[in-house]
């Protein structure tokens, strides 16, 4: 049984695609990290499954049980109050029937959205592109069958996995883009890209909004800034597991320095201005209204 809240919430996100402000999602891996950054002011909220597989001591791809996922999701979606839309990486499942039997339970949770990837454990070799219109086109029949429409961002690993020169990868994007958005997607999602000519010829060439993942650790370039993404066409641009990666990498330094040292120094920094990091610490830990 979908909720009213919950139609309403997945059509709130689904415009929020077709704005001509583009949506700007900071990837969540908890409860409190999600609610700090719908506290900043964020108008949804996504997760990533690296994240939330790290957090519950896992690696990434899908080796965490689709049951602690759903439970770390449940808590993200009954402690904000923006749409959540969230990876579920290749689907949880082996074959369509498990890939819908594990969208449908996802769907039980609440979220507005999911992302879902054409690649398995970043295997060189996508999954056939028809085979993955079916799932797309079968998550939409379930989504469709419940009354509303859950966000499809469908992920094609092309320029990630594939062999090729950058043109091939970009031709095979755009054909697997435009299948996918025929298949039932909403968005389609294309990383890592960050050239400009590049995102630009995506956004023309692939009849759909456009994700572009926001990440400054990806291959040899830093990715257009929002407001250059912005003028490029883009819809929609996320960090991924970058945040996540960067509150671990702060840790390990605090660490270091404090075994090797015995100083407090990044620490500090970290904390300064104290007013600061206690109300990040409330913003966290405020009770939903």
């Amino acid at each position: 049984m979908v909720s009213n809240i919950q139609k309403e919430k997945a059509g709130m996100f689904l415009k929020f695609h077709q704005d001509k402000e583009i949506l700007v999602l900071l990837n969540s891996w908890d409860t409190g990290s999600s609610k700090l950054i719908e506290a900043c002011g964020y108008k949804a909220i996504a997760t990533t499954s690296m994240g939330i597989a790290a957090s519950l001591g896992y690696p990434d791809c899908q080796i965490i049980q689709l049951s602690e996922m759903i439970e770390a999701i449940k808590r993200i979606v009954n402690e904000v109050q923006v749409p959540v839309t969230v990876d579920i990486e290749a689907g949880y499942g082996n074959n369509l029937n498990e890939i819908t039997d594990s969208v449908k339970k996802i769907i039980e949770t609440g979220v507005a959205g999911i992302n879902i990837e054409d690649s398995i454990e970043l295997n060189p070799v996508l999954i056939d592109e028809i085979e993955f219109c079916e799932r797309i086109s079968a998550i939409r029949a379930l989504s469709d069958s419940l009354g509303f429409h859950l966000v499809i961002n469908a992920r094609t690993d092309s320029f990630y996995t594939s062999s090729g020169s950058p043109q091939e990868k970009l031709s095979e994007s755009i054909k697997r883009g435009n299948k996918y958005r025929e298949a039932g997607a909403d968005c389609i999602f294309v990383q890592p890209v960050w050239e400009k000519e590049m995102i630009s010829t995506l956004v023309k060439e692939i009849n759909a909004p456009i994700n572009i993942l926001s990440n400054p650790t990806i291959g040899t370039g830093i990715t257009p800034s929002i407001s250059e993404l912005q003028d490029l066409g883009v819809a929609r641009v996320s960090l991924g597991s970058s945040l996540m990666k960067a509150t671990l990498s702060l840790i390990k330094k605090v660490a270091d320095e404090l075994s090797e040292k015995g100083t407090y120094n990044i620490l500090l920094d970290s904390l300064s201005p104290l007013h600061d990091s206690a109300l990040a610490y409330k913003m966290t830990t405020a009770l939903k209204k």
